[in-house]
């Protein structure tokens, strides 16, 4: 599964500031058992929106990381807080099946 948010960049601050502390919390979070990597995107034509994905290999697992409540986690998130907002846009499912333009529909 993956969890995907957006990111959206307060004025006078970079991506940068954001990036710093996204990636110091993702190493901590990527030692949950079934963390599966993270990315972080620019928005095209807009810097200061990024978008963050996360991938997972269940919701049971993910869920079981935030009931975890890891301090060191919690203080880079507060860090972050002054140049930044944050707005969750959701679980999603992996697809059960993907079209390739040059493979056609493969399962997953």
């Amino acid at each position: 599964m993956k969890y995907i948010f957006e990111v959206r960049i307060k004025d006078g601050y970079a991506a940068e500031d954001y990036a710093d502390a996204w990636v110091r919390a993702s190493e901590l979070i990527q030692r949950a058992p079934g963390a599966q990597g993270t990315e972080l995107h620019r928005k095209i034509g807009d810097p200061d929106t990024l978008i963050a994905i996360a991938h997972w290999d269940s919701k049971t697992s993910r869920d079981a990381m935030e009931a975890k409540h890891n301090p060191d986690v919690a203080a880079i998130i507060r860090s972050a807080a002054p140049f930044c907002e944050i707005r969750p846009l959701g679980e999603f499912e992996d697809p059960e099946w993907v079209v390739n333009p040059t493979a056609g529909v493969a399962s997953q």
